[in-house]
């Protein structure tokens, strides 16, 4: 019989609100963690490695997935100090194998991760969601950073909503909208300046989208041959909102670009994180037929849902709600185990985690990272977890 996909929950690290006994009450059996207290681009040793994961299988865990061993953006950009990079990312896949662990997921986009520009966007029944708003995120672009050549990006129309928001806001408002937007790495408290991040501008400004996919190749043609020897699976996640922000580029927005990074260094060790919230807020991505096209190559699921407006805007919706068919992501995923049973491979139950969930009931009591409050998902674990098992249900009749 094929196995359940394995169900997990983020954890943070010690300093997380979210307790690993809380966790166990949520029926998940596996943690995806990181050591976010090692700065980007640096080893992580045996010792630390070994420490983290004794806490998390004292708990009654598995650690099931790495997320994330972040990227230097000395790799993203293509100087000359990425050797020196790679070769410490490589040094911590070895130390992450020999301890047992071999799934990591990591993404490339430049600077920022994931970025919304609401953290605590109300819902008819008061829960509190994240929020990409379009006009918002223009307002900061044309007139609180400024920055060069935003004019030719925004059309008229762009132009005039962003005035009219930024003409709503009031100066504690304008800071609020940039630390939000200006948020560093999951798992940090850290928020660049508006001229801390100009200064990244400057140096991406001969890095456009080909450039960095170029060196996004010559990343993965440096360490899949030695996840190949390692049994790693690296998963890459999609790019968070999907299209260019802030004059930044993307690589990894839509099925082709995924495409492009398998053929960079065909393995199966070159895979995928699939992000239904990241694919979802573009309206073309089609999830189910990327899971049908390139499930071979998914090795992570993050699976939540957004609900997009015309102007580019969304907002994080219920797990089972939402613009994406979640019914068909998950037996597309059914599917694929499938297919990898009747193919012999080993890989059945890929790691599932209730990617997000809104502020609920006691969520309030506790300042968690945004979208990684413990009840709400919980509810989104325990939506995905019944609509997994009827699934399996209306296939084995």
């Amino acid at each position: 019989m094929i196995p359940k996909l394995e169900q997990t929950f983020r954890w943070f690290g010690p300093s997380d609100p979210v307790s690993l006994p809380a966790i166990s009450q949520t029926g998940a059996t596996g943690i995806v963690s990181a050591l976010h207290h090692i700065p980007c681009g640096d080893v992580w040793s045996s010792g630390e490695i070994g420490e983290r994961k004794k806490v998390i299988e004292a708990a009654g865990f598995r650690w099931s997935v790495v997320e994330s061993v972040n990227i230097h953006e000395s790799i993203k950009m293509g100087t000359s100090a990425r050797q020196r990079y790679i070769a410490n990312y490589i040094e911590t896949l070895t130390n992450l194998a020999a301890a047992g662990i071999n799934t990591v997921c990591y993404n490339f986009m430049p600077v920022l991760d994931w970025t919304r520009t609401h953290l605590d966007y109300r819902l008819p029944n008061n829960a509190s969601a994240l929020r990409y708003h379009a006009a918002a995120l223009a307002a900061f672009d044309l007139y609180i950073l400024q920055r060069e050549n935003a004019f030719n990006e925004f059309s008229p129309q762009q132009q005039s909503a962003a005035k009219a928001y930024l003409d709503t806001l009031s100066d504690d408002e304008k800071q609020l909208l940039t630390n939000t937007i200006l948020a560093g790495l999951p798992g940090t408290d850290e928020v660049f300046t508006v001229d801390e991040f100009k200064v990244y501008l400057e140096k991406y400004a001969a890095v456009d989208e080909q450039k960095l996919k170029e060196n996004l190749g010559y990343f993965l043609n440096a360490i899949i041959p030695y996840a190949e020897k390692l049994g790693i699976n690296m998963c890459i996640h999609p790019d968070d909102p999907p299209f260019a922000i802030l004059g930044l580029p993307r690589a990894v927005k839509c099925e082709q670009d995924l495409v492009d990074i398998i053929n960079m260094y065909p393995s199966v060790n070159n895979g995928i994180t699939l992000c239904t919230g990241s694919l979802g807020a573009n309206p073309g991505n089609d999830i189910p037929g990327i899971i049908n096209r390139l499930g071979g190559y998914i090795h992570f699921l993050h699976l939540r849902n957004v609900c997009r407006e015309p102007d580019g805007s969304f907002y994080e919706a219920e797990h089972l709600e939402g613009d994406t068919d979640m019914f068909a992501v998950m037996k597309a995923i059914i599917d694929e185990q499938i297919r990898r049973e009747k193919a012999g491979r080993s890989d059945l139950a890929i790691p599932l985690r209730p990617d997000h969930g809104h502020k609920i009931l006691d969520d309030y009591n506790y300042n968690t990272y945004p979208g990684y409050s413990v009840t709400g998902r919980l509810k989104g674990l325990a939506e995905l977890r019944g609509l997994e098992l009827g699934i399996r249900r209306m296939i084995n009749g």
